[in-house]
């Protein structure tokens, strides 16, 4: 005799104790979630001024709920990868690095976070008239097969600045210092790059772009009164980039064994369970 009831216990029983495996490895039960659906938003943290010292940062939930995280000694051209954050209004504060965290900030703003949306908030301009700037990223994946590329053109030396590729597109024209452009939409592959801005010597760069990947291009002074380039990865496919620290720069190849292990011991727990439905239909079917 059929005891649906008792199989539908037993298939419980089964999903239950390889939820409890998977739960000791150490790795997230993965649950489905509807396509564009993201629970989190992500902010990252940089520092564009090239006359301003290094600053610690600090972030914090409005109204504050929690001790702040802190980021020490951020210097020019950092640019974190992104925070994964709850939606909510945080609080950014910068203080000159090494001051105690109970001095009056140097400066400080506030940002919206939306679940999916992704942030940068960056101290731009000359020391003097340092402000913070938050501004929108447009983390949604390039055309197919193409790559997407914007610039944060954080040069004091180039008031406005034209970044070209030789013998190929123009990723950007009279881009004032302090500012980001939209994202352009290039071809994949190795391309020579060209900067030219009002009074000073064309500088040259290299850029290698993915297709699928979306990049922010620093436009950075140099050491030697010129210009320099740093290319960073912002997205991925439909994976933002995301990381709990300040390091400089962005990895070009994440580390993606969690991942991939993740989504391997949750294969198996599918194949597993369907398989025991299969056995208890089975069964179920003899017994009738």
């Amino acid at each position: 005799m059929n005891h649906p009831g008792r199989s539908a216990r037993t298939l419980r029983r089964v999903v239950a104790l390889l939820s409890a495996v998977l739960l000791g490895t150490g790795l997230p039960v993965i649950a489905p979630t509807p396509a564009g659906a993201d629970p989190v938003g992500y902010v990252r943290l940089a520092h564009l001024s090239p006359d301003t010292p290094a600053v610690d940062v600090y972030l914090t939930t409005e109204p504050a709920s929690a001790e702040p995280q802190v980021f020490p000694a951020v210097g020019y051209g950092v640019l974190s990868d992104y925070l994964p954050l709850a939606p909510g209004r945080y609080a950014v504060a910068m203080r000159t690095a090494g001051a105690p965290a109970t001095d009056p900030p140097v400066l400080t703003t506030e940002v919206a976070v939306t679940a999916g949306k992704a942030y940068t908030v960056a101290g731009v301009g000359r020391y003097a008239d340092l402000g913070l700037r938050v501004l929108d990223d447009d983390l949604t994946a390039p055309a197919k097969g193409r790559a997407k590329v914007r610039v944060i053109q954080a040069s004091v030396r180039a008031p406005l600045l034209d970044v070209a590729t030789v013998d190929g597109p123009t990723i950007a024209s009279g881009v004032q210092f302090a500012t980001t452009t939209p994202y352009t939409q290039v071809e994949p592959g190795s391309w020579k790059l060209r900067l030219e801005a009002t009074g000073m010597t064309p500088a040259t760069g290299d850029m290698t772009v993915d297709k699928g990947v979306v990049y922010s291009l620093l436009v950075l002074d140099d050491q030697q009164s010129g210009l320099s380039t740093e290319l960073r990865i912002d997205a991925e496919g439909d994976m933002v980039v995301p990381a709990g620290n300040l390091t400089g720069s962005t990895s070009e190849q994440g580390d993606m064994s969690y991942p991939l292990v993740a989504l391997g011991v949750v294969a198996l727990l599918a194949v597993v369970v369907t398989a025991a439905a299969l056995v208890l239909r089975r069964r179920a079917r003899h017994t009738q």
